[in-house]
């Protein structure tokens, strides 16, 4: 019985005369993510994307578990392909839903009749389906409005497709459909679930990394490349630049206030993200902050902050609670890494007391203390680049 993989579009059917853009970035990313499990043909028609082994050597069961993480699908599928014909069809709905009609106690057909030249209407389609899948498993009740099983036929231009329960997909827009955006990369919980989150939202990421060596171990930019290979099986490849950062940390200690360490830091951050960004094609600048979540993250030292940067700062995790991210994080399967025990050089030369509600005037005279320039574009020069591809 021939198989296939529905996958139904999202968000892009909201889309106008720009929507062809997107639907090529869609098939582009879903070519991407089958291209080591085989051969498939890979066709739309009326929002539905139909992925089909093209033989016997594609794995259709890895392509349909790759499948759920590709950005811009609401729902998948897999389903059996029968000829257009209405005893073909009530022959095959029992045959092909046998594992998952023993496993329900009550279902429902749908009909979807999308080819009207078909004799029976969709009323009818669901009526005659049901009583065959009736009569095959008996134990099944009918139920309407919460079905264990919900049993759908679609009637195409080409053949009838017979599926059983959907599965949510990704959601969001086609990676890297809206631009590209550059991620600050530390090694915990927050900005991963942001990278995830903007790549969701159809954007291409680049990453930043600052280490702080011999302050901080090598296993903590170890420990951010294995996030960005999680984070790019949703995103696509990932190209990270680690940044030199111990002469300016040191520098910093030297020359200013205790209290405003971290605040000068993330300043220098933002600025060596900038250029980074820039020199990328990047548009904006990411970052994982939480309102109110740690001193740096006043609105004050957020305001700071960003005033250091010419682009615009994407938060999107700016109104969660640490709870919710993390959830997130599990769900996406970054929180096991994000907690393992390495630093990350914003806990290097942490204040006892950070001044939690700066005054950019203050800030710009700590940084006045010292020649900052010069450090800074070595930083940027001595950036290290490795591009994170999805297994």
């Amino acid at each position: 019985m021939q198989e296939v993989i529905l996958l139904k579009d999202g968000e892009l059917i909201l889309k106008g005369l720009n929507r062809p853009q997107f639907e090529h970035k869609l098939f582009k990313n879903i070519r991407r993510v089958l291209q080591n499990v085989g051969d498939f043909s890979i066709e739309q028609a009326q929002s539905i994307v139909y992925v089909s082994a093209e033989n016997e050597s594609a794995f259709l069961d890895i392509a349909y578990k790759k499948l759920q993480k590709v950005f811009g699908i609401s729902a998948i599928s897999r389903a059996c392909v029968v000829e257009k014909d209405m005893q073909a069809i009530e022959k095959a709905a029992p045959l092909y839903l046998e594992k998952e009609a023993k496993g329900a106690r009550t279902f429902k057909v749908a009909a979807k009749r999308a080819d009207k030249r078909f004799a029976y209407k969709s009323p009818e389609i669901a009526r005659k389906v049901a009583d065959a899948v009736g009569e095959v498993f008996p134990h099944l009740e009918a139920d309407m409005k919460n079905p264990e099983l919900l049993i759908t036929v679609e009637i195409r231009d080409t053949a009838a497709y017979i599926h059983g329960n959907s599965v949510p997909g990704a959601g969001g827009m086609p990676a890297g459909s809206c631009g590209r955006a550059s991620v600050l990369i530390s090694g915990g919980i927050d900005s991963p679930v942001a990278s995830y989150m903007m790549a969701r939202r159809g954007m291409g990421i680049t990453a930043v990394h600052f280490a702080t060596p011999p302050y901080t171990s090598p296993r903590a930019t170890t420990k951010v490349m294995q996030l960005l290979k999680i984070v790019s099986v949703y995103s696509g490849p990932i190209a990270c630049f680690v940044v030199p950062f111990t002469k300016l940390q040191e520098q910093i200690r030297a020359n200013c206030r205790e209290e405003f360490f971290t605040i000068l830091l993330r300043r220098f951050m933002m600025r060596a993200s900038t250029r980074i960004a820039i020199a990328q094609d990047c548009a904006a600048l990411i970052t994982g902050e939480s309102i109110g979540q740690v001193a740096s993250q006043t609105i004050e030292a957020i305001t700071c902050t960003e005033a250091a940067s010419s682009l615009p700062v994407l938060r999107p995790l700016i109104g969660m609670d640490k709870e919710e991210i993390i959830r997130i994080s599990r769900r996406i399967e970054t929180y096991e890494t994000s907690i393992l025990p390495y630093e990350d050089c914003c806990t290097v030369f942490t204040p006892r007391h950070p001044r939690t509600k700066p005054r950019i005037e203050e800030v710009e005279r700590e940084e006045a203390r010292f020649d900052f320039a010069p450090l800074l574009d070595e930083a940027v020069q001595n950036a290290e680049k490795t591009v994170i591809c999805p297994e």
